[in-house]
């Protein structure tokens, strides 16, 4: 008996002209983007969690305590980082502390990595500033999730800051009139005054 091979399946939305579906767009096109660091005392802890993300194209930085993590974010500004807590020099909790009391890095997104399961250790890294834990053992599918659930929260932060800025410097480059004699009346284009018919000038 011949084997019949399975078809590949497309995700599609329907064309609104009736035509041939199209396809969903890709909703995790912000990873080619996105900059990840690993910080973890342990090299073969670092190494375990580059293979985790070997599938994601996103790009990868490695540091191996809490003083070179600082430095790391300084020089790459990482959108993510995997900070593990039991560290020499600087633990995970002050690294998370410094970083999110630090108007340049506070939207950076932090994810815990921790053997520590006391509900005191989940009390300090939550007033740290932690934006999510995950559990030594690391599980991969559960890792894969919160890190690409994290980034597209850090990129939804970038694009609307990004939006009001633009928003701001548009309002601020527009020119408001106003009638002399009735100052109440005020638009965003030249023209004349509907009450009077004197000619707009530009607001000061």
């Amino acid at each position: 008996m011949s084997e019949t091979a399975t078809p590949r399946l497309r995700l599609t939305e329907p064309d609104d002209g009736g035509g041939e579906p199209r396809p969903l767009p890709n909703t995790e096109s912000f990873l080619p983007q996105s900059t990840v660091l690993i910080v973890d005392d342990n090299p073969q802890n670092v190494e375990l969690l580059q293979a985790f993300l070997e599938s994601l194209p996103v790009r990868i930085v490695t540091a191996f305590d809490g003083v070179e993590a600082l430095a790391k974010v300084a020089e790459y500004n990482p959108d993510l980082i995997l900070l593990d807590v039991m560290m020499p020099q600087m633990s995970g909790f002050q690294v998370c502390r410094k970083l999110k009391s630090d108007p340049a890095t506070k939207d950076v997104q932090v994810l815990m990595v921790t053997a520590l399961n006391e509900l005191g250790d989940i009390e300090q890294a939550t007033e740290c500033g932690t934006d999510d834990f995950v559990s030594k053992p690391v599980n991969k599918f559960e890792l894969l999730t919160r890190v690409k659930s994290l980034l597209r929260v850090r990129h939804l932060k970038s694009e609307l800051e990004r939006a009001l800025t633009y928003l701001t410097e548009v309002e601020e480059d527009v020119t408001f009139y106003a009638c002399p004699n009735h100052p109440e009346v005020e638009q965003d284009m030249p023209g004349t005054c509907p009450r009077c018919g004197t000619p707009l000038v530009p607001k000061d």
